[in-house]
């Protein structure tokens, strides 16, 4: 019985010639991130521990995204406590202002990430480099200080979901469209605690932004993780990017996985999660009466790429917000807010209405930079949708790619780029 992707890059870390799912094992840590929400809990609890210092100072990501600039008291005395921490321990890498970015598009930015490394962050969404043929999952913040002092973590082995993607996407259809519909296909459980394993022909046609989308939102059917096969893309990816060495897993021809799905790229359509989940979904030919918005998303860690950006602004180009609309674009880190500039896409982001802000999480957890009022909807290129997660209980946030919600922002109206 052959192993998944998944289980091979387990068992190397665990010191195993092989592992099956359901097996408790410790494994070896290439990685732990942390932001200013999750970090400043870890970072006590490792006081409580009374360990002398981290375990590798360059082995440890700490990124305040969530609430940076700092938006009130708290959010600042919170991002004091990881600065005084990476400071005090001498962390390599520590992003501040200026330098930072949203966590989990700054980590593959920053090369921080290869195939085969093993990774956990202190954040749900850590699933993303899995893009990259990594193992990477969220865990809780006393899991995060274990990891820092320790360098290790235990995992229970998952079993694993293989897709199979065949074909090639039509245009304003992105890698967002994909995993929506794998969710509302599944369900936002579907995946619970399983390796979401995606492969086939059609891989090859996706980015690697979309990839990275795919990857992200594998939480949000509950998995554990999501990867990719490893090709020259992603190679070229990282050879841009990193000074470490990739390390190739293959899943065995034998592996067992608990279920199959195909799913033709060619045939999917742009598609969106109404609330208050991300299974909720319809394609754009399913949604039959106008659904009036009040403001539009455009960032976050699952859509605030480069390719994304690029995007939206085509959409946008020529165009002008519609009467009363409130459209907010997010660029997930500082690098890519400079590529922006000098493509000259925030000049049509601007001149169609819409304002530009510095790297932050801000909106999509309800922070700040785009909370939503009683009866308000907005459309975001975000990873959940969840009753009171963009702020008053009585909003409503629908999921969509950045080409919806760039049309959307034109019409005033959940719409797709064809459509105008």
């Amino acid at each position: 019985m052959g192993m998944t992707m998944t289980q091979k890059i387990l068992a190397a870390h665990a010191g195993l010639e092989r592992v099956e799912a359901g097996q408790l094992i410790e494994a070896d840590l290439d990685l732990v991130l942390g932001n200013d929400i999750t970090s400043p809990v870890a970072i006590k609890e490792m006081e409580k521990m009374k360990v002398d210092g981290v375990f590798d100072k360059d082995k440890i990501a700490l990124v305040p995204d969530h609430f940076v600039p700092n938006k009130d008291i708290k959010s600042a005395e919170h991002c004091k406590c990881v600065r005084e921490f990476a400071y005090r321990n001498q962390i390599t890498n520590y992003f501040e202002v200026g330098e930072m970015g949203i966590e989990h598009a700054l980590l593959p930015e920053k090369g921080l990430v290869v195939a085969g490394d093993v990774v956990i962050g202190a954040d749900s969404h850590t699933c993303t480099y899995g893009a990259l043929g990594a193992f990477s999952t969220g865990v809780g913040s006393t899991d995060m200080a274990a990891g820092m002092a320790t360098g290790k973590a235990w995992f229970k082995v998952p079993g694993a979901i293989r897709f199979n993607l065949t074909g090639k996407l039509s245009q304003w259809v992105s890698g967002k469209d994909v995993i929506l519909h794998i969710i509302g296909m599944i369900g936002v459980d579907g995946a619970l605690y399983k390796s979401m394993e995606f492969v086939g022909d059609g891989i090859a046609s996706l980015t690697m932004d979309d990839r990275f989308t795919i990857a992200n939102m594998a939480i949000e059917a509950g998995g554990k993780n999501g990867i990719f096969p490893v090709d020259d893309q992603a190679l070229l990816y990282m050879k841009e990017h990193s000074m470490k060495t990739p390390v190739v897993y293959e899943a065995d021809e034998d592996a067992v996985y608990d279920e199959e799905y195909t799913i033709d790229l060619g045939a999917l359509r742009p598609t969106i999660a109404f609330p208050h989940l991300p299974e909720n979904t319809k394609t754009i030919d399913e949604i039959t009466e106008d659904v009036k918005i009040d403001q539009v998303v455009i960032g976050s860690c699952t859509n605030g790429r480069i390719g994304d950006l690029r995007c939206a602004a085509e959409v946008l180009k020529g165009r002008h917000v519609a009467s009363g609309m409130r459209c907010i674009i997010i660029p997930a880190t500082q690098a890519i807010y400079l590529q922006a500039m000098e493509e000259g896409l925030l000049k049509i982001f601007i001149e169609a209405g819409a304002v530009v802000s510095t790297p932050t999480c801000g909106p999509c957890l309800g922070g700040y930079m785009g909370i939503l009022a009683a009866g308000e909807r907005c459309v975001s290129t975000t990873n959940r949708n969840f009753v009171g997660r963009m702020g008053h209980v009585d909003s409503e946030v629908y999921l969509a790619s950045p080409a919806v919600a760039a049309a959307s922002a034109v019409t005033g109206k959940i719409s797709c780029p064809c459509q105008l």
